[in-house]
């Protein structure tokens, strides 16, 4: 169950892993489009991710660090 109100750290947090997100997809160079057809999502997902509207589930992040092969740590650890 979320909390509510949510932790003040929740949102910064969540905006810096959509900046790792983001970062990552850059080095490898793939647009939003491109990466979304690797992970088998909509690249408007991909753009709610970076720009932290949505947040993506540990399958998604998964997903994500297999298919531009970088750890998964490297996109939610402080």
């Amino acid at each position: 169950m979320p909390l509510d109100p949510m932790p003040d750290w929740v949102l910064p947090r969540r905006r810096e892993i959509g900046a790792r997100i983001r970062a990552a997809r850059l080095d490898a160079q793939l647009t939003q489009l491109q990466l979304a057809d690797r992970i088998g999502r909509d690249h408007r997902t991909i753009h709610r991710w970076e720009y932290a509207t949505s947040v993506p589930d540990l399958e998604d992040l998964l997903l994500f660090a297999d298919a531009l092969d970088v750890p998964l740590s490297d996109l939610v650890r402080d």
